[in-house]
């Protein structure tokens, strides 16, 4: 498989976290990845409001730095205020618009033409539970959210991945069994779910069992260890069999390396961090 094996490689944007956009293309590009994954919180606070210029502007620079867009994650960080699982009926709207408006975001970071772009629903902070509601409750205003945006989804061809998180994070969709669930509920081709290695801690079964099992809902893959660092030979973590998974399968989707630790500067993660992911794919 080794010499078959390859995978689409990206980067997510925030841990470069006081260089300009351009540099930041420029640098992600020059340690040998291909794709850029966003949070927007860091084009604008609400990013729904980012001017259609700057739209075209980021997406063009993305394009001259010869890299590809891959979508949007931490979707609701940013503006103040915002839940989308919470009893209080006015909020929870004023959120669910808010995802609204990013997939349209999404989808105007695309290249002129294109289609696709995914939005990974993390966002821990803003859809635990709140007010008073049990676990089953949240889901269920989760759920509806979801499927509030689900005709703005479909007409942008944009695939909202709904991320299990771990219960230090989250208490709502804490598996990605449970997140598959939500997936067949919803009954979209535009929803679906992922894998990511750093929030898959808590879950009882191998991970590659675990991708094996959803593979048909998976849609996205994010790479971290399982401190949030960013991957390296000492980081632990057996990329290996997941990877394999995903190869075996001719998986066409996004491997994106998204890491919490910033501390080792953006040019130290970004390099080491390639370099090693591609060590991994070799040896598949």
């Amino acid at each position: 498989m080794a010499a078959s094996a390859h995978f689409n490689l990206s980067v997510c944007n925030e841990l470069y976290t006081n260089t300009g956009f351009s540099e930041t293309c420029r640098s992600i590009k020059r340690a040998g990845w291909d794709g850029i994954e966003i949070a927007p919180f860091t084009l604008m606070q609400d990013a729904t409001r980012l001017p259609r210029g700057h739209r075209r502007e980021v997406r063009d620079i993305i394009v001259s730095e010869g890299l590809s867009f891959v979508g949007l994650h931490w979707l609701t960080v940013g503006p103040e205020g915002l839940h989308v699982t919470t009893p209080d009926d006015a909020v929870r709207a004023r959120s669910w618009d808010y995802v609204r408006g990013l997939v349209e975001l999404c989808a105007d970071l695309r290249p002129n033409g294109a289609r696709g772009g995914v939005m990974v629903f993390g966002s821990p902070m803003q859809r635990r539970t709140t007010g008073g509601l049990t676990r089953e409750a949240a889901e269920a205003n989760y759920i509806d959210g979801v499927q509030s945006i689900v005709d703005d989804l479909e007409a942008a061809g944009v695939t909202l991945c709904v991320e299990a998180l771990p219960t230090d994070q989250c208490d709502v969709i804490i598996s990605l069994d449970r997140a598959a669930e939500i997936v067949d509920e919803i009954g979209s081709p535009m929803v679906q779910t992922m894998f990511d290695s750093h929030n898959a801690i808590e879950e009882s079964e191998p991970h590659a069992v675990l991708v094996a099992r959803h593979w048909p809902k998976i849609r996205h893959i994010h790479v971290n260890e399982l401190d949030g660092s960013y991957p390296r030979p000492s980081g632990g973590y057996d990329f290996k069999p997941v990877l394999r998974e995903a190869a075996q399968r001719g998986y066409q989707g996004w491997v994106s390396m998204e890491v919490f630790d910033f501390s080792p500067g953006a040019e130290k993660i970004v390099n080491e961090s390639i370099a090693y992911l591609r060590e991994e794919i070799y040896r598949l």
